[in-house]
């Protein structure tokens, strides 16, 4: 077996290794999954905090996880236990609860930190893989999550047991998502920085084409005039609205180059002659997650917007989400 085959082999015994861990712990939630799941709400209904502690390999999962229990409107921060025992347990607060995470459940500076958590009146929670350890019987609560084996060949370093635990603390964090009725409009209250949480947030209105930036004009214009519109406004695409507003059609640079094709004296046409009628529109307050939704789908590079009464009030160019980090 030459090196690489070698490599791929180990690769390959590596996720199945830890792929089984996911399963195994995945077969052993219960009861006490569910006991942790009421917990969770009923301190954050309370207006408490999921505080997530750990050291090593499962401080850094903790970080992940509370970070994704965060950011899905599960109010959650991570302690360390080191400097907890130098003030931050002033990070724990009335109604807060913690989580406590050690595989082995023996780790020292995580044991030492409960003792004063526990005669602040903190609840604790602990997941570990050993049910019977010094963690679990500090803890209020323990969630069992044993996994047969590491993926490292001397079953020393932590790397199933830190998958599992990340497939665990996922599994909180979107059971508390659902459970708790949080929406994709609230994950994007939370991203305002992000392109998820632009197009969640932002409506049509907010990022279409307005007056003198994009091209309307009346049925009985010819293309030639229709390409003077669009090239004033720097679009691809020029929209056919009657003299009240209403949508009859859209007339993009892909209609021109198609007409030419057939027919070069397609400048002095009439308009409405080459239009595409009923075109892709979206209403004013429509998300923009539904405008990029509709660009995808339809492969379209312009998108008409119209206001509650149908009228035509703005043109979304493709060529702006970028700029605006929507794509």
């Amino acid at each position: 077996m030459d090196k690489h085959q070698e490599a791929l082999q180990i690769t390959n015994e590596v996720f199945d290794i830890e792929v089984e861990g996911i399963r195994e712990v995945q077969k052993s939630l219960g009861s006490e999954f569910l006991a942790m799941v009421d917990k969770c709400i009923q301190t954050l209904d309370k207006g408490g905090k999921l505080v997530l502690t750990g050291i090593g390999k499962s401080g850094y999962i903790g970080k992940k996880i509370s970070a994704t229990l965060a950011s899905v409107g599960s109010t959650s921060i991570f302690m360390h236990p080191v400097e907890a025992l130098h003030g931050d347990l002033g990070m724990l607060q009335k109604n807060d609860i913690l989580i406590a995470i050690s595989y082995s459940g023996e780790t020292n500076e995580l044991l030492t930190t409960l003792k004063p958590a526990k005669r602040l009146g903190i609840e604790i929670i602990a997941i570990t893989g050993y049910p019977e350890s010094s963690l679990a019987k500090l803890s209020d609560l323990t969630v069992p999550m044993t996994v047969s084996r590491e993926a490292c060949p001397f079953n020393l370093a932590p790397t199933t047991t830190t998958t599992a635990l990340l497939v665990l603390g996922d599994a909180l964090a979107m059971t508390l998502l659902k459970l708790r009725g949080f929406s994709k409009e609230d994950y994007g209250r939370f991203h305002p920085g992000g392109a998820i949480g632009r197009a969640v947030t932002m409506r049509a209105c907010d990022i279409m084409r307005t007056a003198e930036k994009y091209s309307k004009i009346t049925p009985g214009t010819t293309v030639k005039d229709a390409l003077c519109s669009m090239s004033n406004a720097r679009c691809g695409a020029a929209i056919i609205a009657d003299a009240d507003g209403n949508l009859l059609g859209i007339f993009t640079d892909g209609d021109f180059r198609r007409s030419a094709e057939k027919d070069l004296s397609v400048l002095t046409k009439p308009i409405e002659s080459v239009m595409t009628k009923n075109p892709t529109f979206v209403q004013s307050e429509e998300l923009a997650v539904a405008v990029l939704k509709k660009v995808e789908e339809k492969h379209i590079n312009s998108v008409v917007v119209v206001d509650a009464d149908k009228k035509v009030c703005g043109l979304i160019d493709v060529q702006d989400l970028p700029g605006l980090k929507l794509m």
